[in-house]
């Protein structure tokens, strides 16, 4: 009966341990994706903000490390070596601190996001010239997918340096209704208005990513309390594995 169990853990902790090397590589995978994307939200801030590049390659190293606490959880699981399982536990009790840490602090300086984020936004409103920069197109694809103008409105147009100092009224290609006549419609770039009043959306970008943000609310909460419970049970499993095991057989590991 004993055998059973210590064999049951065994499997339950390698299942578990793959689960967790799999949401290492998702995690890994999301890192990257800050980094390398091009068409989207993200492009606009991490080319200006720091601290976005920073949180990317923190997500990657993270990532990293899970993928290889898993595959050593599997091998200490397998072969029931007590300091790879030792080894686990304590990696995973970190890693688990290091999560919660973040998002305590995250939730207490959103404030200060907010404000970043503003800041970095109205910089590449200011300095748009249309020409081929990627936060620029970015930032023309996210207005034209949600319908929205600006940051928390047309308004933010006005002070764009190029709008400002021509002669003939312009407004952002990206923003135009289409339910409201005006010249032909452009994807990118600047163009040119038939009258004082824009052709454009009136809601601001920033509703739409607020909005965007509380529907996909519960998969981000539900991701990261899914990695949680796997975390807990892979500690649980492992300390009841580390203890069932009264002496190390090394012979079972192979050598490579």
């Amino acid at each position: 009966m004993e055998k059973g169990c210590i064999a049951a853990t065994k499997y339950f902790l390698f299942l578990f341990n793959l689960l967790f090397f799999i949401f290492g590589a998702v995690i890994m995978g999301f890192g990257l994706w800050v980094i390398l994307d091009n068409q989207s939200f993200i492009t606009v801030l991490h080319e200006s903000s720091t601290t976005l590049k920073v949180g990317a390659y923190i997500l990657i190293g993270i990532g990293s490390l899970s993928m290889l606490m898993g595959f050593l959880g599997c091998i200490g699981a397998i072969y029931e070596v007590r300091c790879l399982l030792g080894l686990y536990f304590t990696c995973l009790l970190l890693l688990l601190i290091a999560q919660v840490t973040a998002a305590v602090i995250i939730y207490f300086q959103r404030d200060l996001l907010k404000h970043e984020m503003s800041t970095i936004v109205n910089t590449v409103l200011v300095n748009y010239t249309g020409h081929n920069k990627t936060s620029e197109h970015a930032w023309d694809y996210l207005q034209r997918t949600m319908k929205c103008c600006g940051w928390t409105g047309p308004s933010n147009w006005t002070e764009n340096l190029v709008i400002k100092n021509n002669s003939q009224i312009l407004y952002p290609c990206s923003c135009r209704n289409k339910s409201i006549s005006g010249t032909d419609i452009k994807e990118t770039g600047l163009c040119q208005a038939l009258s004082p009043d824009w052709p454009v959306f009136t809601t601001g970008c920033i509703s739409s990513v607020e909005d965007w943000v509380l529907r996909n609310c519960g998969v981000i909460l539900g991701v990261c309390v899914g990695i949680a419970v796997i975390e807990l049970l892979g500690m649980i499993l492992s300390m009841c594995l580390c203890k069932s095991v009264q002496q190390e057989d090394y012979t079972k590991v192979p050598k490579y």
